[in-house]
């Protein structure tokens, strides 16, 4: 009999192809589109992600592949774990990346549910990563298209949740992902890249926020040393690292170094006064658990970022001190953002920039 397998299909290129490789390999093929959004939000995007459109060609490919095709209603628990926690987190002053969210909860939480309860051995995805074990521990590596790897987005599956999910394109590169689309018929060969933030029309969160009542509130920027040097139209328009549309006084570029939401305070300084000697990660979820404080990693705090070797110590279960070999080599920390661990091209862990003490 053969092995069932439902997919997660976008209605983008990458999906349809892990879908079609899939079949090609003899699989019990199921495709699922999700509905994340109410349609004329989505629409609202021309580069979006499961909005109608993109839905409609998930079908035509299914149609191609000869395989059933059903689209599943998640708009409540996305609207619940991803739009309302993003908004939440800009109000808070940090600096939220939805697509975690997004994976963690609707797809390899609520999709698989729905996956398994279909009879489904596995879960797919068209995410360019790489499943193995690892000191006995199912894990992700990088996978062989490095500029596309996504396991930073992915730090947050369960071993359960590794064992039962296939990632297709773990070994080929965009370029021949596109080829193999082009080799079987698909309609979206061709088509371009979603964007990152799939429910923000044209990556404009600004006015996302000011739509989903959201309000400016002036506020005063400030030093690092407290002294007042200008004001801003609300700190939801600035995140940590920021130089641009800062209007304040002096000769040298300003950033943003300091979110205060309580006081509506943006706090700014020199480049050199962005970089942390060291920082607190909460919320971390291990899939390979270091056992002593102190272990060594490679970390990654941005999507595509170069990571840097750093000391990673854990305070205690789930939150962990990073201490950069050279605290530039990390940028800006952002408070909200993701902070992955790696070891080489292993996935260890991952988790959340806490607020600055």
């Amino acid at each position: 009999m053969k092995q069932k397998v439902v997919v997660a299909m976008s209605g983008g290129v990458d999906s349809s192809v892990a879908a079609a490789l899939l079949v090609e390999k003899d699989f019990d093929v199921i495709g699922i589109g999700l509905r994340l959004a109410d349609h004329h939000n989505m629409e609202s995007s021309h580069r979006g992600c499961c909005a109608p459109r993109d839905l409609a060609d998930a079908r035509s490919v299914a149609s191609v592949l000869n395989i059933p095709f059903y689209i599943m209603d998640v708009r409540e628990s996305f609207r619940t774990s991803v739009i309302d926690k993003f908004i939440n987190e800009y109000s808070l002053g940090r600096t939220p990346v939805p697509c975690v969210s997004c994976n963690q909860v609707v797809k390899f939480d609520y999709l698989a549910q729905r996956a398994f309860s279909l009879g489904a051995d596995f879960l797919a995805t068209g995410h360019y990563a790489k499943r193995i074990e690892h000191m006995g521990r199912h894990t992700l590596s990088r996978a062989v298209d490095k500029i596309k790897d996504q396991t930073y987005f992915l730090f947050g599956m369960t071993q359960l949740q590794l064992s039962h999910t296939l990632f297709p394109l773990c070994d080929i590169t965009k370029e021949q992902t596109r080829e193999i689309a082009h080799s079987y018929g698909l309609p979206n060969a061709d088509k371009d890249e979603s964007q990152e933030i799939c429910f923000v029309p044209n990556d404009d969160y600004r006015t996302f926020l000011r739509e989903e009542g959201e309000l400016d509130i002036p506020g005063h920027i400030v030093d690092s040393t407290g002294k007042k040097i200008g004001e801003h139209s609300g700190f939801r328009n600035y995140t940590v690292g920021q130089r641009r549309g800062l209007d304040v006084t002096g000769n040298e570029p300003k950033y943003v170094l300091e979110i205060i939401p309580d006081t509506h305070t943006l706090v700014v300084g020199d480049r050199e006064e962005l970089y942390e000697e060291s920082f607190g990660v909460e919320d971390v979820h291990w899939s390979v658990p270091i056992k002593e404080s102190g272990h060594k990693l490679l970390v990654q705090v941005r999507h595509q970022q170069k990571p840097a070797m750093c000391l990673v110590s854990a305070l205690s279960n789930n939150v962990v001190k990073v201490t950069p070999e050279n605290p530039s080599s990390l940028g800006a920390i952002s408070p909200g953002q993701a902070a992955v661990f790696y070891d080489g091209d292993i996935l260890y862990g991952g988790g959340w920039i806490a607020n600055k003490n």
